[in-house]
């Protein structure tokens, strides 16, 4: 039987954070039993990333990995997807359909959210771990499969056993091995590598030449915040960020982590304003002075004239102080002069 899934297409993990490589050491160790197991992981983490390694260095390599996300589906049909039915069995069934687990003969069932399973289709699969047998939806004959089951999910499967909203005795089964994947958050260290494979990826996408790497701000960036969407969440900053430069062949400094911060429609209706003196220059310092406020008002002072000089568009004012259009909304936020009232309000002291 042909593999549903191409093991040359699985991705490599990278890593090398102690507790990333811990787990690829216990998926290694695991990979080999046939026993079921249970990956636990945020979203974002890689759950079917691991579930695919784990068929991938098994004996059953070259035999199925057939895929389901139990959340995908309403109970009747994701019982009819997991177990199969026979023509009849219910409105619409016109001829027999054969099940994910008889696909998966011989192979391996990854099943996503298992959670979301209704208590139905939990009896049925702790059955299969069990026995290895299962019946269609409609008929009586029993259908025997040799399927290793890796379950996954986000939620906490033993406080929903305690609650009775998931079989206790399947989670036994399933859990003869629990890998939990440690959350990007956990593992800082690796953020400028799989930062840096992403961004080169998404360069070759785009037919540049080459990715000149981050800037220092940039990184900081990058290993500052919490990541919430783990490494699905990375890679789409990143590779936002990356299509969005507006000049590639330098180091990337602008980190794009909001896609949803909408740019100000208003720019080029906003009004006129004469030009604001700069006052004179040989002005004379009084010491002690505070630096940091000196450099913060002066970045202010200049924000304000190139806003004056390019008649309020923001696009035009970032060009004329060398900064890209994200940079330069980035500054005006630090300085509150990204609403619009503000910059009414700097017009009218003009």
């Amino acid at each position: 039987m042909a593999r549903s899934t191409d093991m040359d297409e699985v991705p490599t993990p990278i890593g090398r954070a102690p507790a990333f490589l811990g787990m690829l050491d216990q998926v290694s160790r695991l990979a080999p039993l046939k026993r079921p197991v249970l990956v636990i992981g945020e979203r974002g983490t890689g759950k079917e990333l691991v579930a695919a390694r784990l068929a991938l260095l098994s004996d059953r390599w070259d035999r199925p990995l057939v895929k389901l996300n139990c959340a995908a589906l309403p109970e009747a049909l994701l019982d009819s997807e997991l177990f199969g039915h026979e023509a009849g069995a219910f409105t619409g069934a016109q001829k027999r359909r054969l099940s994910r687990f008889e696909r998966a003969d011989g192979g391996t069932m990854f099943l996503d959210e298992i959670g979301t399973a209704s208590q139905a289709v939990q009896e049925k699969l702790l059955r299969v771990i069990e026995y290895g047998s299962f019946e269609r939806v409609g008929g009586s004959e029993t259908i025997r499969v040799d399927v290793r089951l890796i379950g996954a999910t986000n939620a906490d499967l033993p406080a929903m056993a305690r609650e009775g909203r998931f079989r206790a005795d399947l989670l036994d089964r399933l859990a003869f091995d629990v890998v939990n994947i440690p959350p990007l958050r956990a593992r800082p260290e690796d953020i400028p590598l799989l930062a840096g494979h992403f961004a080169t990826r998404m360069s070759a996408e785009l037919e540049r030449k080459v990715f000149a790497g981050f800037t220092d701000r940039a990184l900081a960036r990058l290993q500052a915040y919490d990541w919430p969407g783990n490494v699905r969440e990375l890679r789409n900053v990143v590779e936002r960020s990356v299509y969005r430069m507006d000049h590639p062949e330098k180091a990337l400094d602008e980190i794009v982590l909001d896609p949803f911060v909408t740019p100000d429609w208003q720019d080029m209706a906003a009004p006129v304003a004469a030009p604001q003196s700069s006052g004179s220059a040989a002005e004379a310092l009084t010491f002690p002075r505070d630096f940091g406020e000196d450099v913060r008002a002066h970045e202010r002072s200049l924000l304000e004239s190139a806003l004056r000089e390019a008649q309020f568009s923001q696009r035009r004012a970032a060009e004329l102080l060398g900064l890209t259009y994200y940079q330069f909304r980035h500054h005006l936020r630090l300085h509150g002069l990204a609403d619009k009232e503000a910059r009414k309000a700097l017009g009218a002291k003009g």
